[in-house]
């Protein structure tokens, strides 16, 4: 499922900043408490970026590096709203990242490769990348000290609420992020022999993460 090579850091940077980039942008702002089922919808985009970069690169080079793009994103979001990397809606995304990042590779590790080479066995591991993910979310408050949001007049965390939303969307975009990975990797194989793929190759990396940063500031401001 994945490839052994790490030298296609720069696809990662790309979709590790992509990744980064909608977490700030599609999630609600900083300075908000999630109120619906962005927080799901979110979970089912994280896994959607690390399908796609496990399988451009190893997994065991792809997700941390993944974890810490996105991580860096969301502090720097923090940064242009004037928010301490302590508040609820900084700390406890990335304490998300993480969990979605651990859950990615759980299932990676002990599913039969095999299997997930299979459409069924793609679904199924999707789901069950969110299902760990938001179940082991409400521990957020013992890591950060910031308890984790919850449906309005209850104290039922709404990564639980909202779970079979993340288990929904996750068992597609896992298949969908996969796909995504091995179209980096035909575009790769067809353009390897232009001239001017060398210099494009080296620039992606600092260009998509100067880009996403400079979105994120135009926007913000």
């Amino acid at each position: 499922m994945e490839s052994t090579s790490v030298k296609r850091w720069p696809f990662i940077f790309l979709l590790g900043s992509v990744w980064g980039l909608s977490e700030c942008l599609l999630g609600l702002y900083l300075r908000q408490c999630a109120s619906s089922i962005s927080g799901s919808v979110m979970t089912a985009v994280a896994i959607f970026f690390l399908a796609a970069s496990s399988r451009v690169s190893s997994y065991r080079f792809s997700l941390p590096l993944m974890l810490i793009l996105a991580s860096l994103f969301k502090m720097f979001d923090a940064l242009l709203l004037s928010l301490p990397l302590r508040h609820g809606a900084v700390a406890n995304p990335i304490f998300a990242f993480f969990l979605e990042t651990l859950a990615f590779w759980l299932v990676i590790i002990f599913f039969s490769q095999s299997w997930l080479q299979k459409p069924l066995g793609q679904f199924m591991a999707g789901a069950f990348m969110a299902l760990t993910a938001v179940n082991l979310f409400p521990l957020v408050k013992y890591v950060t000290g910031i308890p984790a949001c919850v449906v309005p007049g209850t104290n039922y965390p709404l990564s639980l609420y909202y779970a079979p939303v993340a288990v929904s969307l996750s068992s597609l975009s896992f298949p969908l992020g996969l796909l995504l990975g091995k179209c980096l990797l035909l575009l790769e194989e067809k353009a390897g022999s232009a001239p001017a793929f060398g210099w494009i190759r080296q620039l992606l990396a600092p260009a998509s993460l100067l880009v996403g940063l400079v979105i994120l500031i135009i926007l913000r401001h």
